[in-house]
């Protein structure tokens, strides 16, 4: 049975411990996503069974992105409901996470959500990613976007010295375009590589794209 042990082996591989308040935290997380998000339709119907693995602890692997110390800021790009910014929050509580989702629907449970956690280190905004103007320290983005959008948009929006997480699939080999995104993030003056995480840290392997921009 899956348990917070999943987001403890995540936590782990990102190079972070949890202490017992955030696994309270993320154990409420887990509550809410089964009991109010998923009835909702903020997740289908069938994560019910795998909320840990497939998306928190999967969240927590995107703290790779920084391994040498928490980023001050964090927007994360069509969060749906939270995923992976709300683990990150309780990951980073001096961090500024902010959750920007287009769906109406989508942002009021995430209100709903960061009130009954206590949250106070999230911000929620209702928009469309590529209307965002301003330049942000760190962003991640977990299947919301198409890959090269994503590119795109940390190109545009990273600060110097900032950093992008991208999600970009759950299985054993990395996908066909990986090269053309390292390719495309470097035309665009961004560094990037392709992470992977063993299989051993949750039910199957995954790969990240890190992307940095230099001073």
């Amino acid at each position: 049975m899956e348990s917070v042990e999943a987001a403890r082996r995540a936590a782990a591989w990102s190079g972070r411990r949890l202490n017992g308040r955030q696994a309270e935290l993320l154990e409420q997380y887990a509550r809410w996503l089964v009991g109010e998000a998923i009835p909702a339709g903020g997740l289908g119907p069938r994560e019910a069974d795998r909320v840990w693995s497939r998306h928190i602890a999967d969240s927590l692997l995107f703290a790779g992105g920084w391994p040498d110390e928490s980023p001050e800021e964090i927007l994360d790009v069509g969060t749906g409901v939270g995923l992976p910014g709300v683990p990150l929050a309780v990951l980073w509580p001096r961090a500024r996470i902010t959750l920007l989702d287009r769906g109406g629907r989508r942002v009021r449970l995430l209100h709903r959500v960061v009130r009954v956690m206590g949250l106070s280190n999230v911000l929620i905004a209702q928009g469309d990613a590529f209307a965002v103007a301003d330049e942000w320290g760190g962003l991640v983005a977990r299947g919301s976007l198409k890959p090269q959008e994503v590119v795109g948009l940390s190109a545009r929006l990273l600060a110097a010295e900032g950093r992008s997480v991208l999600g970009l699939s759950r299985r054993d080999t990395p996908p066909d375009r990986t090269r053309d995104l390292v390719g495309i993030a470097a035309a665009l003056g961004l560094s990037a590589e392709v992470v992977g995480v063993p299989s051993e840290i949750l039910d199957a392997p995954a790969w990240l794209l890190i992307m940095r921009r230099g001073a």
